[in-house]
């Protein structure tokens, strides 16, 4: 069972939520998975997803990429959810530690991926600790790039639908990184 550890408004208008869990349960509009710019989702969150959500979501993501070519870190595909509970999974591509200019390109995922849930009309999302497993973002600089990457769209884009935004961590070290990092923001 997913839980909410902390949780504070944005801009009076939207909920940003501190979660420990499995972002496959996740009950809101769209969740974010961690990809890579081909869309293949062998390993890591996107394995998991691909594998609990079924083969649609791959087919839908070699279609995308047939049709859309590789996926940026600016802007993220999507696809239906197949079995899981959201309606949409909007599929972000993260920086690869090492690869250079890493806390820009996972700000542009994070928004990207904001921006496209509002084309889709959505309301709430839930979005992982993008680009820290196999891609080796140090979790400390992630959570700090994730969280106010949230906070600055959101205060930015005032015609935004969405109203809930879920930061969903799996395991503890995430949960302690994010947790401390979210105690020293001011909202």
């Amino acid at each position: 069972m997913n839980v909410i550890l902390s949780e504070s408004l944005i801009a009076q208008r939207c909920k940003l939520q501190l979660v420990r869990g499995d972002i496959t349960k996740e009950d809101v509009d769209v969740i974010v998975n961690a990809a890579n710019s081909s869309l293949q989702h062998g390993g890591g969150l996107a394995g998991i997803i691909s594998r609990k959500g079924g083969s649609i979501i791959q087919k839908e993501s070699n279609k995308w990429v047939h049709d859309h070519g590789l996926v940026t870190h600016s802007e993220p595909a999507y696809t239906s959810s197949g079995n899981l509970p959201c309606r949409y999974i909007i599929h972000a591509v993260g920086p690869v530690w090492g690869s250079g200019d890493e806390d820009s390109k996972l700000a542009k995922a994070i928004i990207g991926s904001l921006r496209t849930a509002d084309l889709l009309k959505v309301k709430s999302i839930a979005i992982p600790a993008i680009s820290t497993g196999i891609f080796g973002f140090p979790m400390d600089k992630a959570s700090r790039i994730a969280i106010t990457s949230i906070v600055k769209y959101i205060n930015e884009n005032h015609d935004s639908a969405i109203n809930l935004i879920r930061q969903v961590l799996f395991d503890e070290s995430a949960v302690i990184t994010f947790l401390e990092t979210w105690n020293g923001m001011d909202f």
